[in-house]
């Protein structure tokens, strides 16, 4: 296992994370299994969408704000940030990926996004759990 840290700089944002979870199964010489890639925190996520246009991530946030508006949930009441666990849950924490020969199963278009629903924050931690083929 280990630990990938980042910073986020906006409060909705998808941060491409695939070439720091390749560096993660290079490091751990995983060859053919599968890589676990895990967000730590109730208004983060994890999201398999495409890289080549970053149109794409921003049509992302800009669906999931109109699906989940900010400043209408019970739980704004508490901290204002009821919209950000919404999303974080609708999108999921977590996505596992085929490590094939060594290299991440995705196809050409696909890439590995940390979605931030709830920043800027100083520091998010994704957890990756490589598991072998025996």
């Amino acid at each position: 296992m280990k630990i990938i840290e980042i910073k986020t700089t906006k409060r909705e944002e998808l941060i491409d994370i695939t070439d720091k979870v390749k560096q993660v199964v290079i490091q751990e010489g995983l060859q053919n299994g599968l890589v676990s890639v895990y967000a730590q925190g109730a208004t983060a996520a994890i999201m398999i969408q495409e890289n080549w246009d970053e149109s794409v991530q921003t049509d992302v946030v800009n669906l999931l704000r109109k699906m989940i508006p900010k400043g209408v949930w019970l739980h704004d009441q508490q901290d204002g940030n009821g919209d950000s666990h919404l999303k974080s849950g609708l999108v999921g924490p977590s996505e596992t990926i085929p490590v094939i020969n060594g290299q991440l199963g995705l196809s050409r278009w696909q890439n590995i996004f940390f979605c931030e629903f709830d920043g800027p924050r100083s520091s998010r931690k994704i957890i990756c759990t490589c598991l072998t083929e025996k």
